[in-house]
């Protein structure tokens, strides 16, 4: 199933423009899907995503798994109702959580064996299981289940978990064409850790596996950035160009505009909304501290110019004031503002693609960030 459209192309770079279409509605990309791993955004309504201009959001696999559970999903007939989100969804397959959180794992040829990290309870998620699970959610973008390794890991390390991805995908792929649906379309995962023959080997054989869209995964995972985006650029150029691809897991501001300048589609991260919690907030000269004692007396928005509910209606004295004091509202009102400013950024790149201008806005978009480094540099001194 190919859902997806190429609509226009910078003339400088490999960023590009195009439409996903999925029952839930269409998705413009390149796309920034804000996480909601247990079938809410943190601190945030469905109606202030729809403000903030989400188009579509990220739950988890196998935290939905654990709790409340498919029984309970199935009685909406999926997470849209469940958690009352009109639009898109994506899951993933819960791999990256058996690596990060699970107690106990052991990875076998049948599948990841685990122990909650709820309650101790020990689980095996194969890839028929993972599949079933998603469908159940009724996601429209779900994930083959793929087994992920730390970085650094040795290359028989990588090869051994890149072969059994890919032996995992195609197990997910003969599972879901056993179900037929027409709501749901499935994603291959690219593994390879930091070898770049190994991420062109794996794209490959994704590729002949046919898939409706390619995940790049294993990155951002403690590599320097000029490495994720080299590994990043070795699977894109074996990937088909009119399926989307995503990049799982990444990334700041910077490394959105440096992934869409090789051709990337959909991104997910914590960023935007784990920062927020921790009083950080993104602007366009930088990230901005709520805590800072010089925002104590400000009467400026998080950032003027800015149209998102928090900055037209509060001042950063009032949110440094709410956050100093723990109060719930502070983690709503900024994380509205970042999840407004990572998908506005989306937005802006999307447009200068349209223009072709995209080559001009990232080089704007630099040149603001190092002119208020430059000018905190100095006051440092």
């Amino acid at each position: 199933m190919n859902n997806f459209s190429v609509i226009s192309k910078s003339s400088e770079t490999r960023a590009r423009t195009g439409v996903l279409r999925t029952s839930h509605g269409e998705i413009e990309t390149p796309v920034f899907m804000p996480v909601g791993t247990l079938a809410t955004v943190k601190s945030l309504s469905p109606e202030d995503l729809t403000a903030c201009g989400a188009q579509i959001v990220l739950s988890n696999t196998y935290h939905l798994y654990l709790r409340p559970g498919c029984d309970v999903i199935s009685q909406f007939s999926g997470l849209h109702r469940f958690m009352n989100w009109d639009r898109p969804i994506l899951t993933d397959s819960g791999g990256f959580q058996i690596f990060s959180l699970a107690r106990l794992r052991q990875i076998t040829e049948e599948g990841a064996e685990f122990q909650s990290h709820l309650d101790g309870s020990r689980h095996m998620l194969t890839p028929e299981k993972s599949i079933e699970i998603q469908l159940c959610l009724n996601a429209d973008i779900i994930m083959c289940l793929d087994q992920c390794i730390a970085f650094p890991s040795t290359r028989d390390e990588t090869v051994s978990a890149l072969n059994l991805t890919n032996r995992w995908a195609s197990r997910c792929r003969d599972f879901f064409q056993s179900e037929p649906r027409e709501n749901n379309a499935l994603f291959g995962i690219v593994q390879g850790g930091m070898e770049l023959d190994l991420r062109a080997v794996s794209a490959q054989s994704l590729v002949e596996m046919d898939f409706s869209g390619y995940a790049i995964g294993g990155l951002s995972v403690g590599e320097p950035a000029e490495l994720m985006l080299a590994m990043a650029n070795a699977a894109i150029a074996h990937l088909p160009e009119f399926r989307p691809r995503y990049v799982m897991g990444v990334g700041t501001p910077e490394n959105l505009v440096d992934m869409v300048s090789l051709g990337v589609d959909m991104f997910d991260c914590v960023l935007p909304t784990r920062n927020a919690r921790n009083g950080q907030l993104f602007t366009r000269t930088g990230e901005l501290n709520i805590n800072n004692a010089c925002h104590r007396y400000d009467v400026n928005p998080v950032e003027t110019g800015c149209t998102c509910y928090t900055c037209r209606n509060y001042s950063r004295a009032y949110l440094r004031h709410l956050y100093m004091s723990r109060e719930i509202l502070a983690y709503r009102l900024n994380t509205i503002h970042n999840v407004h400013y990572y998908l506005n950024l989306m937005k802006e790149m999307r447009n200068a693609i349209e223009m072709d201008t995209f080559d001009r806005f990232r080089k704007e978009f630099y040149r603001s960030r190092a002119e208020i480094r430059t000018q905190n540099s100095i006051r440092l001194r």
